[in-house]
């Protein structure tokens, strides 16, 4: 009987192995394949108008040609029949794994979780998302973020900024899985909590300077802050700030911060700041979406009946948030005036960002809570972005060439050109004149392999 036992083991243990080779072995393959996709209508994601009518020749998961004299005997072709391909979007701002259900808690941290809001990212066409701050230990102990970036797991490439800084008492709430977020209370603790953010190689570190609408009546202190954007220099690693008024952004921008991750929604932001900011290279995430999310399912919004966005939900969020209890509460909060207030001031900021010549990428905050839906709030945010006043050309080149730029990857992605990664997506329509075609998803390339 052992020695049965030990043969079942034996076999198990060669089966798992194989299925694992093989896996890695398929990924090798996808990379070797040659794609000749014609009748093209192409949105490059450089800004300019479409290229109609054009071929793209993919090789290895790259692109090495565009235009209409191309021709391999190797290569498998696809007809798409005047369809529209644009680049994948990337988010430059949203979270993963510790959203499940209708929660958010630090039990939901798991692989299985993990791989499944990659892989709902990869079905919506976002293929690089970069977690602002709310990672665990998991995360880096198990090689999950190094997989993810050498394309050996499926969904959307994992980009980290660790744990994050918060106050002790304050931003960000513990009860949004936020237990590992850092706390310092003095300067001298931060080196120390820098080095041991930095051993898990993040590629930004995330502060948060806020007071969440009022519901905290302390913020991190300016000198502690301050004192973590140096640190954090000194080891050749970037700041992002979740940041609402005005008056802090004037401060961070004098202390040097790189990225502002959300909206300013107290004002409207005066032109020397805008001036300070474009000199300085600082990238804005507006998040628009996510203000929106603030109050508009007391609104019953068109789309809350469409199936791109009820499968983008979690299990139980769309009868919690079509329930009359829930759009009563939201209408009767004493922050919905103030809600639906601070989403036309982001709207109104975006575009006088975006006017100054400051680097806007995409971002949602999707993923932190149940409401903001994981790769349809990606979708959401270019329509937003087009209300706010730009064209959709503009909210494209937001969301793919800008994004990569602000994730310091787009010598491989961001754009469809020759030598860049083959991540794309097929949709119907054109969404160089209807925003809302991006959602006409037909398939979805990742690195030249269709994953959908």
């Amino acid at each position: 009987m052992k020695m049965l036992t030990k043969i079942s083991g034996a076999l198990l243990a060669s089966f798992l192995l194989l299925s694992c080779n093989q896996k890695n072995k398929e990924n090798t393959e996808a990379s070797n394949e040659v794609l000749l996709l014609e009748n093209v209508r192409l949105i490059d994601g450089n800004g300019g108008n479409p290229i109609e009518n054009t071929k793209i020749l993919v090789k290895n998961g790259k692109i090495t040609q565009i235009g209409n004299d191309i021709s391999d005997k190797d290569a498998q072709t696809v007809d798409l029949k005047g369809k529209t391909i644009i680049p994948a979007l990337i988010s430059a701002h949203s979270h993963i794994g510790t959203l499940k259900g209708t929660t958010t808690k630090p039990e939901n941290y798991t692989e299985e979780n993990i791989l499944s809001q990659l892989k709902k990212y990869q079905d919506y066409g976002v293929l690089n998302v970069m977690v602002m701050g709310t990672d665990r230990p998991l995360l880096f102990e198990s090689g999950l973020r190094d997989r993810s970036a050498k394309g050996e797991i499926e969904g959307a490439r994992i980009h980290s900024a660790g744990y994050g800084f918060g106050v002790a008492n304050g931003a960000p709430p513990l009860d949004f899985a936020m237990d590992k977020v850092f706390r310092p209370t003095s300067v001298a603790q931060i080196p120390s909590e820098m080095d041991s953010l930095a051993k898990g190689s993040p590629e930004v570190v995330k502060i948060w300077v806020d007071d969440f609408n009022g519901k905290y009546n302390i913020k991190i202190k300016p000198e502690i802050y301050k004192a973590i954007i140096e640190e954090a220099h000194k080891r050749n690693l970037r700041v992002a700030a979740h940041v609402y008024y005005l008056s802090d952004l004037k401060k961070l921008v004098a202390d040097g911060i790189d990225i502002i991750g959300h909206s300013i929604r107290s004002e409207v932001i005066d032109d020397t700041t805008l001036a300070q900011m474009k000199a300085k290279g600082i990238v804005y995430i507006p998040t628009l979406s996510l203000d929106e999310f603030a109050f508009i399912y007391a609104k019953k919004p068109e789309w809350i009946n469409d199936p791109f966005f009820k499968n983008s939900l979690e299990p139980g969020v769309y009868e919690m948030i079509t329930s009359k209890k829930y759009q009563n509460d939201l209408k009767n909060s004493p922050n919905f005036t103030k809600n639906m207030k601070a989403f036309e001031i982001a709207k109104q900021n975006l575009k006088k960002i975006f006017d100054a010549g400051i680097l806007v990428a995409m971002g949602t905050d999707s993923g932190a809570m149940p409401l903001r839906a994981q790769g349809f709030s990606e979708h959401l945010e270019l329509q937003l972005m087009t209300e706010a006043g730009l064209t959709p050309l503009q909210a494209l080149t937001v969301a793919t060439k800008n994004s990569a730029k602000a994730l310091k990857i787009d010598k491989d992605f961001g754009t469809l050109e020759a030598g860049k990664t083959a991540d794309f997506i097929v949709v119907d329509g054109n969404p160089a004149k209807s925003i809302k075609d991006t959602r006409k998803i037909v398939s979805v390339y990742k690195a030249g392999k269709k994953v959908k």
